[in-house]
């Protein structure tokens, strides 16, 4: 890009030192009729100058037509770039949500059970000690009824 410009920087040049040239010897040229042929050739060019100035500027504004779509694009695809992202990003809150109501859920059924597990140890507990009571008491019983026998006993030989 740059050699494009120093190329018409370089032609501009040498237009305008061509052009400073004739001025410079159209004022020495005393005849009226070489005068104007000098006007002429300065005009012409004065036109060329014009037009390479004008190709310069088409060209810059070209270029800068061209850098400005270029730029267009990249916004363009920056957006849809973030717009992805927006959306990903709310599917992955989303997906944190349903996974953090999931955990609640769990949470929640494990304090329900460890509540039931807590009362079946109570109640496990409860009837452990009733179970050792009544053996207690049949045992009691058994050596109440034991007793009473060999009391019966004793008095049956003893008696009679």
């Amino acid at each position: 890009m740059s050699e494009v410009f120093e190329g018409y920087e370089r032609q501009y040049c040498e237009l305008s030192a061509n052009l400073s040239r004739k001025c410079n010897s159209a004022s020495a040229i005393t005849d009226s009729e070489q005068k104007r042929q000098k006007f002429s050739d300065i005009n012409s060019g004065i036109d060329e100058a014009d037009v390479l100035v004008s190709a310069e500027q088409r060209d810059r504004l070209s270029m800068s037509v061209e850098r400005l779509n270029q730029s267009s694009e990249r916004i363009k695809e920056s957006r849809r770039t973030v717009l992805e992202t927006e959306e990903l990003g709310i599917s992955i809150l989303e997906d944190l949500h349903q996974q953090r109501q999931t955990l609640l859920h769990a949470h929640n059924k494990l304090y329900d059970v460890d509540s039931a597990i807590d009362k079946s140890k109570k109640v496990l507990t409860t009837m452990s000690r009733r179970i050792t009571k009544n053996k207690w008491i049949v045992i009691s019983i058994i050596v109440a009824l034991v007793l009473a026998i060999i009391l019966i006993l004793y008095y049956k030989i003893s008696h009679g």
